[in-house]
């Protein structure tokens, strides 16, 4: 059979032409040849190496190529709109079209296959679950943090008045507010309550920090000791204000002078019979790991000659894990109170606090 040529379109002769009719041409050629229809040198057919590829933009491609492969028994059917003028530039500017087409197809499609794993899947009921639970989590944190801030405003003026430094008023109500939000989420395993100090005590509590959770685990003891807190923190709406109230301790973490400035308002609360919280660790753990200690909490108690209360929190991390404070998993907390340790070495205090808290992490986390 005679190769068919006609304005630089041409078949190969050894592919067998079935049929050809006026209004429509289908040629069928082997599925496992390479289509060898060319238009001034640039491919028109589909090499079956990029049928995999494309499998799932078919519907769209039908509409966007001339030449499209279908199977049929073992072989490849190409359409042909001869009404189209192959020599004209729509032709030219479509098959280019289809040259820079085809390969975002591929590169698409090897990034689904290849990719983050949740990218082409739907999430897991399980991950559904978490998500739900976290903006419950939310809402329920919200509509109990309005109505108790009323409250607490309303009492502010008598706290400053009667209970400057403690604010062992607002401590109760942030208890609350704290045991409302976790209660239908979490449940909460105290150990060691004996070896708290007692209420009007001044001491520097210390504790591993995993979680956006451990702040209202925290505060369910409901001691009125003062947390350190990013200067940022204050300007969220109604939680901010009452951290204000509750007199938590503003921090730059990267200004010298507000460091500085912190430690000096830790010692001024001390002397004045309040207790102070920090994380000496000085932000959350990424992998629930313990990190280093620093050294500017055991500096503050042997300078004030107070005791530190070494803390340890095990599960929030796994409940709300850092980075993925949008969700909730199920689980439950287990907060493990030390007895107090006192020295006049801060290194030593440091090495002995972090070292009390390894142990129980190691063996209960």
């Amino acid at each position: 059979m005679q190769a068919f040529s006609n304005h630089h379109f041409s078949f190969h002769p050894s592919l067998p032409l079935r049929r050809f009719g006026n209004k429509e041409s289908v040629v069928f050629f082997s599925s496992s040849f390479l289509s060898s229809c060319t238009y001034k040198g640039l491919h028109i057919g589909c090499p079956p190496c990029r049928q995999p590829s494309l499998r799932n933009s078919n519907n769209f491609a039908l509409n966007s190529i001339l030449c499209t492969p279908k199977k049929y028994s073992g072989v490849s059917r190409h359409y042909f709109n001869p009404k189209v003028e192959f020599d004209s530039p729509y032709v030219h500017n479509k098959l280019q079209n289809w040259k820079k087409f085809s390969r975002n197809i591929v590169v698409r499609s090897e990034l689904a296959e290849t990719g983050y794993p949740d990218a082409g899947y739907p999430l897991t009921d399980l991950q559904l679950s978490s998500k739900f639970r976290g903006i419950c989590f939310y809402a329920v944190t919200a509509f109990a943090a309005i109505f108790l801030f009323v409250l607490m405003m309303l009492a502010h003026p008598f706290v400053l008045l009667l209970d400057r430094y403690k604010r062992k008023a607002h401590h109760l109500v942030a208890k609350i507010w704290a045991t409302l939000t976790v209660s239908p989420f979490y449940k909460i395993e105290f150990e060691g309550l004996d070896n708290l100090p007692g209420p009007d005590t001044p001491a520097v509590y210390v504790s591993n920090h995993q979680s956006f959770l451990d702040i209202y685990t925290l505060l369910t003891l409901g001691r009125s000791f003062k947390f350190i807190s990013k200067t940022g923190i204050f300007l969220f709406p109604i939680i901010g204000w009452a951290m204000f109230m509750m007199g938590t301790i503003p921090l730059k973490r990267m200004d010298s002078r507000s460091q500085l400035d912190c430690l000096k308002r830790c010692m001024d609360l001390i002397k004045k019979g309040a207790s102070v919280f920090f994380f000496p660790e000085g932000t959350r753990s990424k992998d629930g790991k313990l990190g280093s200690f620093k050294k500017g909490a055991f500096s503050i108690a042997v300078k004030t000659r107070v005791p530190v209360v070494p803390i340890a929190l095990i599960g929030t991390g796994k409940i709300m894990p850092a980075g993925m404070e949008g969700i909730v998993n199920p689980g439950s907390v287990k907060v493990v109170i030390h007895k107090p340790i006192e020295g006049n070495d801060a290194e030593v205090l440091c090495n002995e606090a972090r070292n009390i808290i390894a142990d129980v992490l190691n063996q209960k986390g």
